[in-house]
């Protein structure tokens, strides 16, 4: 089954660059995706603790982030067909094979035991997504994927660097290769400790651009704001998960060893500085679509924290990933909608998006709600809990910190959201003939309705499973 999560994406992107049919690739797509969803729930039924020996392999904490992948994967693949029936000026085949390049990519980082590997994916992650930022062919596009692929660079050259600094302290210590995760966390007493925390930090800013942690998230606004709404909601969670995945490898490796107060530390510095950073961006800004980026900067500098605070703060921040993953495809994929509709993305120009396209408009107010953490979404239970145990466990100023954050968000995108949702289509924008379907709206309903079920009731396997996940962020092998 490992290797099936892997070359399945794989093959199914060589038959869709081979095929000439357009509905053909669109087929491929959508039948890639829901295989690989049936496939992953198989092996999910059956991970557990890996070989020692093992180089690939599903546990608990890859098994989560991939099936969160798998499941946004799969949104985005029953509204693909709809989206490239509206855009018959663009050939879909390079944006197909682009997908499912990524999709057994993420499958591969998800299952890697091993640093190299993890990078190595890392990279041919971002390089099989920028032909996608460049969909639009146009110069803020070209733009955009140039940020994207030069600041990317900088960012996994630094990974490259940190994961060679690791295995330095590695050898100094006398471990020997193959220095896989288990291995360094088992024999985590011998590494060199000067080497450890500077390759942490060298990690930790390297897959934190790729993250889009502030202030290494330039590349986001224009990324996010140029692309379909369909890619950003796969860079906002699929890629970004795949990074921070690779990062809570190495803090893994770091907690065992002993030195998770200073990994906590930077995580908790990164965390706050997003969400600041985020939050100051947000206040008035035009485009509907940047301020999603910038949602995209507070919720990464979320997770970091969560993991920064330890203890059940991780545990909810790994369900965050989820939760964040699920309501931005809503976001993105509502927003690309109203886009559609005005061929416009700036404010005065799109206003009572509610009138013109109601039904995204609708998903795209309830999204706003959910990520802001309103209840009963599954952001809501993630946030609280984060901040719980900021507060109850020695952290009473960054819960405070925390909560203020939050709240002046929710107000900063507000103003933003409501003016696009509420009031009169402007006189001033023609309408286009887009009109909401079934086919461009059921997978944001069918998101959203998951990410409302998540923050009521979340399945007992999967409660273990987020456990287990935890438990290896902590540092237990």
């Amino acid at each position: 089954m490992v290797w099936f999560l892997i070359l399945l994406p794989l093959i199914a992107a060589g038959a869709a660059f081979a095929s000439p049919s357009p509905k053909w690739r669109v087929r491929i797509l959508t039948t890639t995706a829901i295989l690989h969803f049936v496939g992953l729930l198989a092996a999910l039924g059956g991970y557990g603790t890996l070989p020692a020996s093992a180089w690939l392999g599903l546990d608990a904490l890859g098994g989560w982030v991939l099936l969160v992948i798998s499941v946004l994967f799969l949104v985005c693949a029953l509204y693909a067909p709809a989206y490239l029936a509206l855009r018959p000026d663009r050939d879909g085949r390079i944006f197909t094979v682009s997908l499912l390049s990524f999709l057994g990519l993420a499958s591969l980082l998800a299952q890697s035991q091993h640093p190299g590997i993890t990078w190595v994916a890392m990279e041919t992650t971002t390089l099989a997504t920028a032909p996608l930022i460049y969909f639009n062919h146009n110069r803020h596009s070209l733009e955009a994927t140039w940020k994207y692929l030069l600041i990317g660079s900088v960012g996994i050259a630094l990974a490259l660097l940190g994961t060679l600094f690791i295995a330095y302290a590695a050898n100094m210590g006398g471990v020997e290769e193959p220095l896989l995760y288990g291995r360094l966390m088992r024999e985590s007493a011998l590494l060199s400790r000067p080497w450890l925390r500077a390759g942490f930090v060298l990690v930790l800013v390297g897959y934190g651009t790729k993250m889009g942690l502030a202030p290494m998230h330039t590349w986001k606004p224009d990324a996010y704001g140029e692309t379909p709404g369909i890619v950003g909601a796969l860079l906002a969670g699929g890629v970004t998960s795949c990074a921070f995945l690779a990062l809570l490898r190495m803090y893994a490796v770091v907690a065992t060893a002993g030195e998770a107060q200073f990994a906590r530390e930077l995580l908790i510095g990164f965390g706050l500085l997003s969400m600041t950073w985020a939050m100051v961006f947000m206040v008035r800004q035009l485009d509907f679509k940047r301020l999603l980026a910038y949602s995209s900067v507070e919720h990464m500098g979320i997770l970091v924290l969560g993991i920064g605070i330890g203890g059940n703060a991780a545990r909810f921040a790994l369900f965050h990933l989820a939760a964040n993953a699920l309501v931005k495809s809503v976001l993105f994929l509502s927003a690309g909608n109203i886009h559609r509709s005005y061929a416009s993305k700036q404010l005065p120009y799109v206003t009572g998006a509610i009138r013109r396209t109601p039904v995204s408009g609708w998903l795209f107010l309830l999204g706003f709600l959910a990520i802001t953490g309103t209840p009963p979404f599954a952001p809501f239970i993630s946030e609280f809990n984060i901040a719980y145990t900021a507060l109850t466990t020695g952290h009473p100023w960054v819960g405070t910190v925390f909560l203020v954050l939050l709240g002046a968000i929710f107000l900063g995108m507000s103003d933003t959201v409501i003016k696009v949702v509420f009031g009169t289509p402007s006189a001033q924008r023609v309408r286009t003939p887009y009109k909401d379907t079934f086919a461009t709206t059921a997978p944001m309903i069918a998101a959203l309705t998951l990410a409302l079920i998540m923050g009521l009731w979340l399945p007992r396997p999967l409660q273990n499973m987020l456990q287990m996940a935890a438990a290896i962020v902590g540092g237990q092998p």
